[in-house]
């Protein structure tokens, strides 16, 4: 690889990184700039001569990495606890299914658990740019998940990875395919204009991009925190789900890097980790320390509690050291990944915690 294509390659990587930290502050322009960038950046590399080896996995293991961002800023954002139940099973069935497609290579999987979270989530923000998602019921969420998944995404899961067809090169070598297409495109925008929008409802407000603010019981650090002191557990479906979630994302990603531990023992020792970094932040909330407000210098704060934790643990009496072989980069890389999911995730629960709370409080 020249030190040109070298450049290129690090920068896509490091924009798939990096625009998904966008997505809750500006959840549908980042998620679509996300999408964008997956479907352009394999045609970037070969642009420059270069064919990533194993590309599929890494793309898989990005795909996931800001699908998890936008799972979490749903917890921030999502006013609508029917959405935010549908779109917690979306993302976590889809995550399911392609951790089963990593570890066994079966296309076909993918087919039976397909990426409906990505376009619900789209779904529920156009719906907010100019409607209250509150005024939307939980059939009408499940409807919209039931339209996508069978209408728009089995087609698609099919076309992609069990027939593994490719849009361009369909369009190179059937005659009929790309005329196809535009009257399609022509005819779902006549439908648009000219069945559903006037059928819509009168806006109630004007278009709104950005994340709505938070509930001003939740808008500061402190206020967050003393949530934590009240309701936090280390044993708690809040745990389990930070758990599911660093597992699940980190077994895609272990697929592409050159690991000495098995997937079991990756899987294990996360836990551990999120267990035990649950129990530290959860005790120096409870002795008053104070929320950190900028969200880059609790992820530090994180980082320097994980990577104590995981020395500790390695160097401690208890164990028998590092492996001769241990890789740690990648030991770097998971404590890294670990680190920011868990921030986010206990960022942005206790925003979702109060709104279930309070609505639990509106039925009584």
């Amino acid at each position: 690889m020249s030190p040109e294509v070298a450049t290129v390659f690090w920068l896509v990587v490091a924009a798939r990184f990096v625009l998904p930290l966008f997505i809750p502050k500006y959840p549908l322009p980042a998620l679509l700039a996300c999408l964008v960038l997956d479907a352009a950046d394999q045609t970037i590399f070969q642009s420059f001569g270069f064919d990533p080896p194993g590309y599929q996995g890494y793309d898989k293991a990005m795909d996931n990495f800001y699908l998890a961002m936008a799972f979490l800023s749903s917890m921030r954002n999502w006013t609508s606890l029917p959405a935010m139940g549908v779109a917690r099973f979306l993302f976590f069935y889809r995550m399911v299914g392609v951790v089963l497609f990593e570890l066994t290579g079966w296309r076909a999987v993918l087919l039976l658990f397909p990426n409906t979270f990505e376009y619900f989530f789209i779904a529920y923000e156009l719906v907010r740019t100019r409607w209250n998602p509150l005024r939307v019921s939980l059939r009408s969420w499940i409807l919209t998940a039931a339209t996508i998944w069978v209408v728009i995404k089995l087609p698609q899961e099919y076309w992609l990875h069990v027939a593994q067809l490719d849009f361009t090169d369909t369009v190179r070598d059937v005659p009929w395919f790309g005329p196809a297409v535009v009257v399609g495109v022509l005819a779902l925008l006549a439908v648009l204009l000219l069945v559903v929008r006037p059928r819509l409802p009168q806006p109630d407000w004007s278009l709104r991009i950005a994340a709505d603010p938070l509930p001003s019981a939740m808008d500061g650090a402190d206020e967050r925190s003393a949530w934590a002191r009240a309701h936090g557990r280390v044993w708690s479906a809040d745990t389990l789900e930070k758990v599911a979630l660093v597992g699940l994302l980190s077994l895609v990603f272990a697929q592409v890097l050159d690991l000495e531990a098995s997937n079991l023992e990756l899987v294990l020792e996360l836990a551990a980790l999120v267990l035990a970094s649950t129990w530290v932040s959860l005790a120096l909330a409870r002795r008053g320390a104070l929320g950190i407000e900028s969200l880059a210098l609790a992820l530090l704060v994180r980082l320097a509690l994980n990577f104590g934790i995981v020395m500790l643990a390695v160097w401690s009496p208890l164990s028998t050291g590092p492996g001769p072989d241990t890789r740690w980069t990648a030991v770097a890389f998971f404590v890294v990944l670990l680190s920011l999911l868990t921030t986010v995730h206990d960022r942005f629960s206790p925003v979702s915690g109060y709104r279930r709370e309070q609505a639990l409080l509106a039925t009584a």
